[in-house]
């Protein structure tokens, strides 16, 4: 079983051939992933009303797919709006919030997340993923996934996942060092590494590939490909099934990444 907690839906800004829903669950067919947590790309980059639209009429037709609220930390009222919204069909899981990490806005944000009792996804680019430790202990109920787990700053991000046991790492990042999720998976608790590919602004086979190099252990493999996501975002896994085999440890550590 895999489940995929970071990864996105519909038209990007620039060249790449993404578009409807569809090509997600092509995705998620081509490499075994059974569920996704998916948010709008329209919402993370230009109308988070328009896409959280978009996207609640998605998940009414793609059971497989789960979503994320994308809350704008622009406007806190409307953020508000967007929870009370779209909190009630049960099919949004979690909260994205973008922006700069570290604003006063976007903790104001991410703090509605927490009152929601729902995870929020953030974008870690650079070493102010430190910072989220800061932001945990002002907030108790708050639970962090930083998504690229802080990309070219994956040290750091590791060294903060181990100061709190409230943030996430997934290991999704468009170009990314060898050796970088072992490293993490031998420091931060297992519990609080997950699986996100990025999708569909990359491939998943780049972060598939990621969990290939850090030579999973049966039990690391559990944890990170689903166990772990489905307590955090409370996906009950009793009917998850994929129409392509979830991938086992075996065949992830083979499989040939090809088209």
């Amino acid at each position: 079983m895999i489940i995929d907690v970071h990864a996105h839906a519909g038209p990007w800004f620039f060249a790449t051939d993404v578009g409807a829903a569809e090509l997600n669950l092509a995705l998620m067919d081509r490499y075994g992933i059974d569920r996704q947590i998916v948010a709008a790309s329209e919402a993370v980059t230009y109308d988070t009303v328009s896409g959280n639209r978009w996207m609640a009429e998605v998940l009414e037709v793609h059971p497989r797919l789960l979503g994320y609220v994308v809350l704008n930390p622009d406007d806190l009222a409307a953020a508000a709006r967007e929870l009370e919204k779209y909190l009630p069909s049960g099919r949004f899981v979690g909260v994205e919030v973008p922006g700069r990490l570290l604003s006063r806005a976007v903790q104001d944000t991410v703090a509605l997340a927490a009152e929601a009792g729902l995870p929020v996804l953030v974008h870690t680019w650079d070493d102010s993923v430190l910072g989220l430790v800061d932001v945990l202990e002002r907030h108790p109920d708050l639970r962090v996934v930083a998504g690229h787990m802080g990309g070219p700053a994956w040290r750091t991000a590791v060294e903060a996942a181990t100061r709190t046991d409230r943030l996430y790492l997934e290991p999704c990042c468009a170009i990314t060092d060898a050796g970088r999720y072992r490293y993490a998976l031998d420091r931060v608790p297992l519990a609080q590494m997950l699986f996100g590919t990025g999708s569909t602004a990359v491939d998943p086979a780049i972060a598939l590939g990621a969990v290939v190099d850090a030579g999973l252990t049966e039990d690391e493999h559990e944890h990170v490909m689903w166990r772990n996501a489905a307590r955090l975002f409370g996906i009950s896994t009793d009917q998850v099934a994929s129409s392509s085999p979830a991938l086992s440890l075996a065949n992830t550590r083979s499989r040939s990444w090809k088209r």
